[in-house]
This record gives C-alpha cells, structure tokens and sequence, in this order.
C-alpha cells in the first residue's frame, strides 16, 4: 500500500506563516472575550470564512477579518501566547524551524510603539524557541499600502536587530498595489544588513510580479510565487538561480486564486525545478495548517512519499537556519522516508 508514512512525522522548515493568522481559533475567541472585542460570524463560527481575494473588495474583507483578530492582541502576554501556540502547532506538524513573518508597525500603537512591539515579539520568539525546541526566527515585511520610506524604516529596524532573530525581510499585502521597484532601497538596506529577502509576488497577479521581484528586489525567495507557472521562461529563471517560493496551497484556494486544490500548479512548479517551501499562510483564516499542506500534495497532485520528502528538503534547503540545523532534519527526511511506507 503506497502514501502510508505519516506527513506530520516528515520533518520540515516553515517559511510562510503569518503572525496574528498563525493564531488557533480557541486563542481568538478567548482573547475576543477578554478585551470585549465584537468578532463578525465569520470569524466565531467553526469553519473557515468564506473568502475570495482576487477583486479589491474581496481582499478589504480579508484584510478586514485579519485586522479584528490583530485587534485582539493588545498585551506582551497575548504575543507570548501566540508565538508559543504557533510553535506547538508546528512541532506537531513535524517542523524543525518556523520563519514567522510580521510587521511590527501593525503592534505598535497597543505594544507601546515600534521598537519596544519588535521587541517583545522578539522576546517570545525567543522564549518560545527555548521553551519547545523549535529553531525560530523572524522575518519582518513591510506593507505595499503603505509609503516606501517606512519600509526603509522597517528595514534598517530589521537589521539593526539581526542578532535578536531576525533572518529576512520582505514585503506583504495587495500585490496589486505598489510597484515592486518603489521598495527596492528598502530591500538594499536589508540584503546589505545580510538579511535574506523574501517579497510576497504572483500570487494576485501575475508571472509579471515574480519577475519585478527578481530584478526589482533581488528576492532569494518568492512568498508564494505560483502564477510564475504560466511563465515557461520565468520558470526557468527560478530553477537556475534556485530561488524557493513559499507555496500555499490552501491558501490560493480559499482566496480565489485557483478555484480547486487540484488547480494549484505545484507539479508544474516542481517538474521545472523550482525549489518550493509549502506553507500554512493564516491557518486562523484558512482552517490547515503545515501538514495538512502536504497532505493535499499528496491527494491531490498524486506526490509521492519520495517527492514529498524532496519538498521538504527544498524547504530547509531554502531556509535561514544555522547549517547543523539544516544537517540535522535533513537528516531526519532521510530517516523518515528510510521507514516503514512505500
């Protein structure tokens, strides 16, 4: 019987979650009652919201939903208990180091300013690191609505505290909005700090994004990057500069992206060499989480344990983690597919 080694066991690297969509449902709901905080049905009821971000209106409501449940976070204890949360969720899902994405600028104004709100998401990054064993790091994104000179700020911010975890920066929200190129001194100030620099692209739009984040940007990675499918050239271009995208599959689906599981192009993706880092994205919003994303690899596009193994190493391979890190759960994909499955 073939696809019987257990994916949460697969030991990975995740490389896209988000840090209020990293939240677990019962978290929200508890911090909602807590502060008072009036949530819409669809953020109360036990599915997922239905969402469909491929026209502006669709993305508000998204972003709308992302920014109630941020308005539950108010408080150094609530970031604790997130990033805690989040990293007990990936340690069941088999992952070895999480890379959590935030904009610190979204924090502030109830952390009490800029720095000390990257500071004490730093500070239980940090803690949570220790207390479960799961490499942490962070990577933090500036937002394509807002003006570029505070992504410069961002930036030199990011680097600045480089020896407290953070690992990369990159550049989130309506990729329809903003031209890449507006941002490029912000991601000079980061590449020359030597942080790694992964803009979110072709994901709302097209395989036109990925490549401004190529040339404009000099992306090591792509945070998502799967409309790059409908480039052959563009493919290409990813697999020769082995450029990873943080793919999320459950994510393109519950945004409109791709209307069915199957219409993810992860085969075409991966056929063409393309490193990929499958990712959970907000799994508060989008209902899976790591595994789950693998799981739909398998289900859907028909990976095999051995193909799926690859993934994983592309997802480490593709990652900030120290080299005995990588070593080491690269080692234990090997183990994994070593076991009793096939």
């Amino acid at each position: 019987m073939e696809h019987v080694r257990d994916v949460s066991l697969l030991p990975k690297a995740h490389l896209h979650l988000h840090f209020t969509g990293s939240m677990r449902h019962a978290t929200l709901l508890e911090l909602a009652d807590k502060y008072g905080v009036h949530l819409p049905e669809a953020l109360t009821g036990g599915e997922p919201p239905k969402l469909r971000a491929t026209d502006e209106r669709g993305w508000f409501r998204f972003q709308r939903l992302y920014d109630m449940a941020r308005s539950c976070l108010r408080e150094p204890q609530d970031i604790q208990r997130l990033v805690r949360e989040a990293a007990e969720e990936d340690i069941r899902d088999g992952s070895g180091w999480l890379e959590i994405q935030v904009d610190p600028t979204s924090y502030a104004p109830r952390l009490g300013g800029l720095i000390p709100a990257l500071e004490i998401i730093l500070d239980a990054v940090d803690s949570a690191s220790r207390e479960t064993g799961l490499g942490m790091r962070v990577l933090v994104a500036a937002n394509r609505m807002k003006h570029p000179l505070d992504a410069r700020t961002l930036a030199r911010l990011a680097v600045r505290y480089a020896d407290r975890g953070i690992v990369g920066f990159g550049l989130s929200n309506d990729e329809r909005r903003g031209m890449a190129r507006d941002f490029d001194r912000a991601f000079a100030i980061a590449r020359e700090g030597g942080l790694l620099a992964a803009p979110h692209g072709g994901e709302l739009t097209g395989p036109a994004s990925v490549r401004d984040c190529l040339d404009d940007l000099h992306a090591t990675r792509i945070g998502h990057g799967v409309r790059a499918a409908e480039d052959p050239r563009l493919l290409r271009k990813l697999a020769e500069r082995q450029v990873t995208c943080e793919v999320c599959p459950a994510s393109n689906v519950a945004l409109g992206v791709y209307e069915k599981p199957e219409d993810v192009p992860l085969r075409t993706l991966y056929d063409a060499g393309v490193p990929m880092a499958l990712g959970a994205d907000d799994p508060l919003l989008f209902g899976s989480r790591l595994a789950a994303q693998y799981e739909l690899a398998r289900r859907h596009h028909g990976f095999t344990d051995a193909e799926l193994a690859e993934l994983a190493r592309q997802s480490v391979r593709g990652s900030a983690a120290p080299e005995e890190v990588k070593e080491k759960l690269l080692a234990g994909v090997d183990d994994w597919l070593a076991g009793p499955g096939g």
